[in-house]
């Protein structure tokens, strides 16, 4: 079986890694011609929770030859149009693509590449690409482990390919199938329109987020306006690791003290994450933020439902795009502050118990 990566930064870095360690041939392909380099040479390197080297084969896309039985995508869905439409040469009528992309991209590949091809699932954990050649795992080892990715098809269907791919991602972490795709993938997308879009507004890592005040109030408002817009669109939130995200929602102000408190509980194992949109603004790059928080508003259009924290975000990202800049936590949290405080959205009491 011919597997790609398709977009090999940190976490497809990691993937290549863990399935090339788990004896299955796999080419990791991408543009960055110092990082393809050092991966051939030195092997990829995973640091972080945990540490290894595995020999891989890396190639840029002008280097691909023949068909692929399996593409995973984690390429960013800024450049789907291209990607995939040069992608096309080298799939078969029986190719299949998995989306492991941020957001909600689906129904976009399947018009550029045919339904027919496409599944679809989402990555449970995080990393950071440090250097050509080596990336780091941010989520807990065992974490990591245990809940790697969610899968399914776009029906909800079990099928023998779905079941396939299922054991070849079993070898970086445990994969689940969902019978519940968009469920799945607004779960998901929650996650990183809570934090990512935080992370990436603020400058900052996902733990910094949830330990400042105005930064998890914030993000569990982030997360309840995307329940909110979901649910608008008939979307049944899965649960995430037998958690239900669907809970999160705020039904009066008493709620958001629970949901802070919640927030800092399950995301703790993810407090050394730093959002890839961050680092895309390290790297002086555009980010995703149309298809994470961007998202969110866009959906809301005609629904009634207000969005300002998802404004925020995107308004933030975009600023910091356009002047190539790196957002600066003391001075974005600010206007979080000024948000939260404009809305009237903690009360007094509530104050003073986060700030004791």
């Amino acid at each position: 079986m011919r597997i790609a990566i398709l977009g090999v930064g940190s976490l497809g870095t990691i993937i290549g890694a863990f399935i090339a360690q788990g004896g299955k041939e796999v080419e990791l392909v991408d543009v960055n011609q110092a990082h393809i380099d050092e991966l051939n040479k030195s092997g990829a390197k995973i640091i972080g929770s945990t540490n290894i080297t595995v020999p891989v084969k890396a190639i840029t896309p002008k280097e691909m030859t023949g068909k692929y039985d399996l593409v995973l995508l984690l390429t960013k869905q800024l450049y789907n149009d291209s990607i995939l439409t040069e992608l096309l040469p080298f799939l078969d009528d029986n190719s299949v693509v998995c989306s492991l992309q941020n957001g909600i991209p689906e129904e976009k590949i399947a018009t550029l590449i045919g339904k027919e091809r496409v599944v679809a699932g989402s990555v449970e954990f995080g990393g950071t690409w440090v250097k050509p050649g080596v990336s780091k795992l941010t989520t807990a080892y065992e974490t990591f482990k245990d809940h790697a990715f969610e899968i399914g098809e776009l029906d909800g269907s079990i099928t023998d390919r779905i079941q396939h791919i299922k054991s070849i991602l079993d070898l970086v972490g445990n994969t689940v199938i969902s019978t519940n795709l968009d469920g799945t993938k607004w779960s998901k997308l929650l996650v990183n329109v809570a934090l990512s879009g935080m992370s990436a507004a603020l400058g900052c890592t996902f733990g910094e987020v949830i330990e400042n005040k105005y930064g998890v109030i914030s993000a569990v408002h982030l997360a309840d306006e995307t329940i909110k817009v979901g649910k608008a669109k008939g979307i049944k939130f899965a649960s995430m690791h037998g958690f239900d995200i669907a809970s999160i929602e705020i039904k009066n102000e008493i709620d958001i003290q629970n949901r802070v408190e919640t927030f800092r509980t399950i995301f703790k194992p993810q407090s050394l994450l730093k959002a890839s949109m961050l680092q895309d603004l390290e790297k002086k790059i555009n980010t995703e933020i149309d298809c994470i928080n961007g998202v969110i508003p866009y959906h809301a259009k005609g629904t009634g439902i207000l969005t300002p924290f998802n404004d925020l975000v995107v308004k933030l990202v975009k600023n910091a795009e356009e002047y190539r800049t790196i957002p600066k936590f003391d001075t974005n949290i600010q206007y979080f502050k000024e948000l939260v405080n404009e809305l009237n959205l903690v009360s007094y009491h509530y104050k003073k118990r986060v700030d004791s």
